[in-house]
């Protein structure tokens, strides 16, 4: 579990990608958790290693004190000084040669990413089968209007066990209201369950965490939340536009994560993505109370 000070809170990116994709293959993998909220010791399980890197020249009070509390209930922490925002440099040799040795320990290529392909090859198929016929394959997502919302996500959710974690994925636009409402989501279903929690926006995620997802230990639980688009825009010299290849990606992605025996359950929000995610939160809480 990764905890940056705020100056250099995207380092967190850096890092969930490089060890993700780099070890997360045949069954074995680091899952890495990025900016999750802090809460207190008793929300976690005891499969966590929370690594602080702390930048000396920018501290955070509030982020001390919650890592001295999470220490000082027997939560291994490993601290890592940064004494300015150019040390980060130093830190990518740190990790990736560390990810490199994990690799070798693990018994992994950490140069590969075979399940990332996976999905581009199903992703193609899906946008073939449009250029052919005009329009993607039937499907039946559970709708955020289904009145079985708060059922369906409590059943998915049940599944749950220690030492497995959650990963939501959303392919939505990425923006602060949005991930505001997903983080209130994990935090409930980590303060829940005390099981670690991930975000990942689509398409983006599928070059990162999307390897240990598919390729990783299937102790992952994960919920992929689309959306209708407001606006489109067609893929110049092709017969479908940016919004059909984000929705075969979706498909592409959740066809493999279920052919890999992953538990994963798909929602489907209209446009109002906000309003959407508003009533995604609160089935989720209706699910886990």
């Amino acid at each position: 579990t990764l905890v940056a000070s705020p100056a250099i809170y995207d380092l967190g990116a850096w890092l969930e990608q490089l060890l993700a994709e780099s070890t997360g293959k045949e069954g074995k993998g680091l899952i890495p958790v990025d900016r999750e909220p802090l809460g207190p010791p008793a929300v976690y399980g005891a499969d966590r290693l929370f690594v602080y890197l702390r930048l000396a020249s920018a501290p955070d009070a509030r982020q001390d004190e919650a890592v001295e509390a999470l220490e000082h209930a027997g939560h291994p922490v490993v601290r890592i000084t940064l004494d300015d925002s150019y040390d980060a440099g130093a830190e990518f040799f740190r990790w990736e040669f560390a990810t490199a040795v994990a690799g070798s320990v693990l018994g992994v290529n950490p140069f590969d990413q075979p399940d990332v392909e996976a999905s581009k090859i199903a992703t193609r198929r899906l946008t073939d089968e449009y250029e052919k016929t005009g329009k993607l394959p039937p499907e039946s997502p559970t709708l955020v209007s289904d009145r079985s919302l708060a059922a369906t996500l409590r059943a998915h959710l049940g599944t749950i066990e220690p030492g497995h974690y959650v990963a939501i994925l959303a392919y939505i636009e990425m923006n602060a209201a949005h991930e505001a409402e997903l983080q209130a989501m994990r935090r409930a279903i980590r303060d829940r369950y005390r099981v670690a929690t991930c975000v990942g926006f689509g398409p983006r995620f599928l070059h990162s965490t999307g390897q240990a997802y598919k390729g990783g230990p299937n102790t992952g639980v994960f919920l992929q939340i689309t959306c209708d688009d407001a606006a489109d825009l067609a893929v110049p010299g092709q017969a479908y536009t940016f919004g059909v290849v984000k929705a075969a990606q979706a498909r592409g992605d959740l066809q493999v994560l279920v052919e890999r025996g992953r538990r994963a359950l798909r929602i489907h929000l209209d446009t109002d993505v906000r309003r959407g995610l508003q009533t995604l939160r609160s089935a989720v809480a209706q699910a886990i109370g």
